[in-house]
């Protein structure tokens, strides 16, 4: 998978050894990053390599936990118009309560639930007019507002496109730049500071002193005995990624428990939250188990044992991307898209020899079937189904919305082979720094990229509004798929856990 970001993966993690065939001879190599690669002589596979001595690599990746025939018995009850009709009820519900907010702030308060929640999306335009209304009614009204307040109010108006700058959090700072040492009392008013310091753009020295304060602080906070548990997993967990930088749908399905022990809990705000987040699973499972039908038919994951055989989380990649139930087809179509560009990724570096990852390249860059016949036996399969799919993705673009889009999706193949050097690696190599400095590094790196996304989601971007979401999310998703590892390929307990909680278990609801 390309990585958002420059998002680099760990110099090492988990990837248990796959079972060989007896006809392989093989030695080892263990590379920087720690996965075990092995050599082995391949029997030939046309009458072309029958005369060669083959070495062929192989990563060694572990077959899928998620098989086939578990997928397909994936089952919701969460479906049919009793439950349509039960959270349209509660949907109606919430949009009464949003007309009748005439605090700004509980309005504000109010929004950044429905968006954690992951409910936001039935309330586009509720949101919009509540944030329009605040933005026409105290523009240039921020002195009476307290940190919390005022941190929360331009996080959501910056992350809606709205242009405030940085200078209204100056009030919070002394003479010397620095901001008060009497904020230390508020920990809620720092860690909405610490969330807002997240939508800076470049050169925003305000917002990077922000960070730098709240960073210290909340850690030091997290060490107080008389913070609240409850505050202090908030504390812990922004810590870990800012809300900014978060899958949408792994956020909703953590606050929704977090949510439900809040003293000022809203009833039917819960109710909605839990129902429509079984509602959005089991259309995630019907996509799902429609592209695992489609992975199924190319035999690619049976014939290819040297590849990733990854559909469950090429699928999760989508979801990340957008979750909500009317873009399925989206999440169909990108999954097929990311399972083809994982397997054949997989034949540039490490399977595949020189000489066919020409052939191959020339076969794709020509687009035609008779080119098929040149390839060696076990590359044919892969450019029958990547022909057949691609056309067919084509097809029903072509036909549902006139865009000929086929020489693009041409494109996704690398044109590269070889193991690629990650990111720390390189600049570990590059400058002979220590891997603990070249990981900072990249951090540092990746909090820039996101500023320069940030500048693009504002209202003179000249980028759709749904584009520049996609682009987020899918920098959000490949920052929480290789946070702790490769969790595209190495299938741990993150990934595991991942997978159950957006796709397989309901929220309770007791």
């Amino acid at each position: 998978m390309a990585l958002a970001l420059g998002v680099a993966v760990p110099t090492s993690f988990y990837s248990p050894t796959r079972q060989r065939l007896p006809s392989q001879t093989s030695a080892s190599r263990v590379y920087a990053h720690g996965r075990v690669q092995r050599t082995f002589r391949c029997m030939a596979v046309s009458l072309q390599t029958c005369k060669q001595n083959i070495v062929r690599r192989s990563a060694n990746y572990q077959p899928p936990i998620w098989d086939y025939d578990y997928v397909q018995s994936l089952n919701s009850k969460y479906v049919g118009d009793v439950y349509t009709k039960r959270a349209a009820k509660l949907v109606e519900d919430v949009k009464k309560m949003l007309d009748k907010v005439a605090d700004p702030f509980v309005g504000l308060d109010m929004i950044d639930d429905l968006q954690r929640l992951g409910v936001f999306y039935h309330f586009e335009e509720d949101i919009k007019r509540v944030l329009e209304n605040i933005s026409n009614n105290s523009s240039n009204d921020w002195n009476g507002e307290d940190l919390h307040g005022t941190a929360l109010k331009f996080r959501l108006m910056r992350q809606h496109g709205y242009n405030i700058p940085q200078g209204v959090f100056e009030r919070f700072m002394d003479e010397s730049g620095s901001f008060k040492a009497c904020l230390h009392q508020d920990i809620n008013g720092m860690l909405y500071l610490y969330e807002a310091s997240y939508l800076s753009v470049e050169g925003e020295s305000i917002l990077d002193e922000a960070r730098d304060f709240t960073t210290k602080y909340l850690r030091q906070s997290l060490k107080r005995r008389d913070i609240h548990h409850d505050l202090a997993m908030l504390v812990s967990h922004a810590l870990e990624l800012p809300l900014h930088w978060r899958v949408t749908r792994l956020e909703a399905r953590w606050f929704i428990d977090v949510y439900e022990r809040r003293p000022d809990i809203n009833p039917t705000l819960l109710q909605l939250a839990k129902l429509d987040y079984n509602m959005v699973q089991a259309t995630h499972q019907s996509d799902l188990k429609h592209t695992s039908r489609w992975w199924k038919g190319t035999g690619l994951g049976e014939k290819w044992s040297f590849a990733r055989d990854r559909l469950m989380e090429n699928f999760l990649w989508t979801v990340g991307m957008d979750f909500k139930p009317q873009f399925g087809y989206h999440r169909r179509v990108t999954t097929i898209v990311n399972a083809l560009i994982t397997t054949i990724d997989d034949v540039y570096d490490v399977y595949g020899t020189l000489d066919e990852l020409l052939l191959f390249t020339n076969a794709v860059e020509r687009w035609d079937i008779t080119a098929m016949e040149q390839l060696p036996d076990y590359m044919k399969i892969c450019f029958l189904a990547l022909f057949n799919s691609i056309n067919e993705i084509g097809y029903n673009t072509l036909k549902e919305q006139g865009v000929h889009i086929i020489p693009y999706l041409q494109k996704m193949d690398e044109m590269k082979r070889g193991d690629i050097p990650k990111s720390i690696q390189c600049y570990m190599h590059e400058t002979g720094a220590s891997e603990k400095e070249a990981r900072e590094h990249i951090k540092y790196l990746i909090g820039e990229t996101w500023k320069k996304m940030n500048k693009d989601r504002g209202v003179e971007s000249p980028c759709s509004h749904t584009f520049v979401e996609l682009a987020l999310n899918l920098g959000r998703m490949a920052q929480c798929m290789y946070q702790y590892g490769d969790g595209h390929a190495a299938q741990d307990v993150d990934s595991r856990d991942r997978v159950l909680s957006l796709l397989i278990n309901p929220v309770p609801l007791v």
